[in-house]
């Protein structure tokens, strides 16, 4: 009885921190998204009680189908060992794909979602802080000029404090959200009571309908009701947080009713009053609870906000281990919390991002027309790579898998049709964005693969190296020393040289490789293997999950055995450091080459990326004709 007790309080707990970090972007929705629906600029939906009703059921419908069905019933279930985002997902993707184009395929898939997520990254501080601060327009239109220059002060505070964490102002995020959903419900029903045949919008016919009467006006409303699901992936990207069942029950008990609510009472006030429009949701509220909504919005934008950066710290670092970005500074902002994580170069670089929207785009509702491309486009990614897990790793028989890929495909991409019309208003940033970083991720991806094999083909086969030891054996002083490499059947370049300009070599010699496995976190058994070679070599393979913190002395000295106890004082670690200098073979474009160079450049020392003791490090270069 205690037992149901204790686990009916964590539940609740944690749903209640997953109402502050995971719903805050779609909880942010109605700040925008009827005024949006009726104010596209070169498409504008006419302002008619029918049309409202049609929104509405619009709205109503995306958020059951898409938040509802698609990602809480189905997606969330495509967990990788816990884990779920879109990186998780191509994880799991891949590693049950036959080798080929298929996989090239998931790949190339999973890499242009995790570019589709880092565009609504940059649009959604923007948009949700800027939203929330126009509410001054309502209450002093003379003080609208402070509006910009206020969004930017709040977003610079926000970026500059991440590097403190979000262990102290996290406790406040479940309680403040919890009152911002509770305040959306209560405007949304006191306006519902002047207008209660608004209700009748449940109805899926008012949309059909809709359609049906006004095809293309409705299409081109499609481009802006999609404005009301922004932040459903975040449901399946921090599953690993809360886990499943904390995420559903905030959703479908006190999330998706607030919404509704408020979605509902903000067309009861524009049908009983069409010049509503121009900000439904501050008019919603009587005047003197504006200012105070104002701070409660900011306050929510904020949290919104921080879940976006939260989650590209995240995706960035699975990236960086997977492969598909160079190595960076990564600091951990808590002793506790291993996902609680800053990334200064990510940070700095999102902030000059958003400020740059900001300043460019001036309003929320210019924001609004390159919101949408990036949301949509990883709507399309999700329903693709989920529909190969459900059919490779839940062996769903074909019919099923075709049926759920046709009906979410067809939403998705009618969503995604709809948007393209908003890329001359906006919609080319987001495309912009997602090329250059596709660019980069999949020229790192490549350049790395490259350089591997041209080390490869470089490299002395380590056996047969060991047998000449043993033939003509070098001068061995105390001691060990640990050759970082990623071939471990090759010798590193760095015992070459160390072997060429020293002429000795170690007592002790560890040959060891990292790898970072398509899988979140390893089982304590599975992270070091250790091979006894002759002559008192050894190969060790150390393999982390996408998610595991490296740290190499501590998971070492956690799995000494057969030998490889190494003593911190006695020990030193060899790294190769290559100098690359491009050619022009036709291996890859030479200005990839030479891009690829400059990201290896940038890239942080394997040293702090592994917490090696710097005063323990030695580094031997060498240069590589790339």
């Amino acid at each position: 009885m205690e037992d149901k007790k204790n686990h009916k309080v964590s539940l609740a707990t944690l749903s209640l921190s997953a109402l502050g970090v995971v719903f805050g972007d779609i909880g942010t929705s109605p700040l925008y998204t009827m005024k949006e629906v009726f104010s596209l600029s070169k498409h504008p939906v006419e302002l008619t009680q029918f049309n409202v009703l049609g929104i509405l059921s619009l709205i109503f419908w995306s958020l059951i189908m898409i938040v509802s069905v698609k990602y809480v019933a189905f997606i969330m279930r495509a967990d990788n060992r816990g884990e779920g985002g879109i990186m998780a997902l191509l994880s799991l993707a891949n590693k049950n794909a036959p080798s080929g184009n298929k996989r090239n395929l998931i790949v190339i898939l999973g890499i242009l979602g995790a570019c589709m997520f880092y565009a609504d990254g940059m649009i959604t501080p923007a948009i949700s802080v800027l939203s929330a601060i126009e509410g001054l327009e309502v209450v002093a239109p003379s003080l609208s000029y402070l509006i910009i220059p206020i969004t930017l002060a709040v977003l610079f505070i926000l970026f500059y404090a991440q590097s403190k964490g979000t262990n102290v102002v996290g406790a406040f995020f479940g309680p403040i959200m919890f009152f911002w959903f509770l305040t959306l419900a209560l405007l949304g029903i006191i306006n519902i009571a002047q207008e209660p045949h608004v209700l009748e919008a449940i109805n899926p016919l008012y949309a059909f309908h809709f359609f049906q009467l006004a095809p293309m006006v409705a299409f081109v409303a499609l481009g802006a009701v999609v404005l009301s699901v922004t932040g459903a992936e975040a449901l399946y990207a921090d599953m690993g947080h809360f886990g499943r069942q904390p995420i559903r029950l905030a959703w479908f008990i006190f999330v998706l009713p607030a919404l509704t609510l408020n979605y509902f009472g903000q067309g009861a006030l524009i049908i009983s009053n069409p010049e509503n429009i121009k900000n439904p949701f501050y008019l919603m509220a009587p005047e003197f609870l504006v200012i105070p909504l104002i701070v409660l919005a900011t306050l929510a934008a904020i949290i919104a906000s921080q879940a976006v950066i939260t989650g590209a710290f995240s995706v960035s670092r699975q990236a960086l281990l997977l492969g598909f970005l160079p190595r960076m500074h990564v600091e951990h902002t808590s002793e506790n919390q291993e996902g609680q994580i800053y990334l200064p170069r990510i940070n700095w670089l999102l902030m000059i991002a958003v400020m740059a929207l900001v300043v460019t785009f001036k309003s929320s509702g210019n924001l609004a027309g390159a919101y949408g491309i990036a949301v949509t486009g990883d709507m399309v990614i999700s329903t693709l790579l989920a529909s190969f897990v459900f059919y490779e790793v839940w062996k769903w028989n074909s019919i099923k898998t075709v049926i759920f890929m046709a009906i979410f495909l067809i939403i998705d991409l009618a969503f995604f049709s709809a948007n393209i019309l908003k890329i001359p208003d906006g919609g080319w940033f987001p495309i912009l964005i997602g090329t250059v970083i596709f660019i980069l991720m999949t020229t790192w991806k490549k350049g790395r693969a490259l350089l591997y094999k041209i080390l490869k083909g470089e490299a002395i086969e380590i056996n047969s190296f060991i047998t000449s030891m043993g033939t003509n054996p070098p001068p061995r002083v105390e001691g060990t020393a640990i050759f970082l490499t990623p071939n471990p059947d090759g010798v590193p370049h760095a015992l070459l040289h160390n072997l060429k300009h020293n002429k000795v070599i170690h007592e002790k010699v560890i040959i060891l490789t990292v790898m970072f496995m398509d899988y979140p976190h390893s089982l304590t058994k599975d992270l070091v293997t250790v091979e006894k070679l002759p002559h008192n070599f050894y190969k060790v393979t150390v393999k982390y999950g996408f998610k595991d913190e490296p740290d190499l002395p501590k998971d070492l000295a956690l799995h000494a055995k057969n030998g490889i106890n190494i003593d911190p004082m006695n020990s030193s670690y060899f790294i190769g450091k290559e100098i690359l200098l491009a050619t022009p073979k036709e291996n890859m474009n030479y200005w990839r080459k030479k891009l690829f160079i400059g990201l290896f450049r940038s890239a942080e020392t394997i040293t702090n990326q592994f917490k090696l003791p710097p005063n323990r490090v030695v580094e031997l270069g060498s240069q590589v004709l790339f």
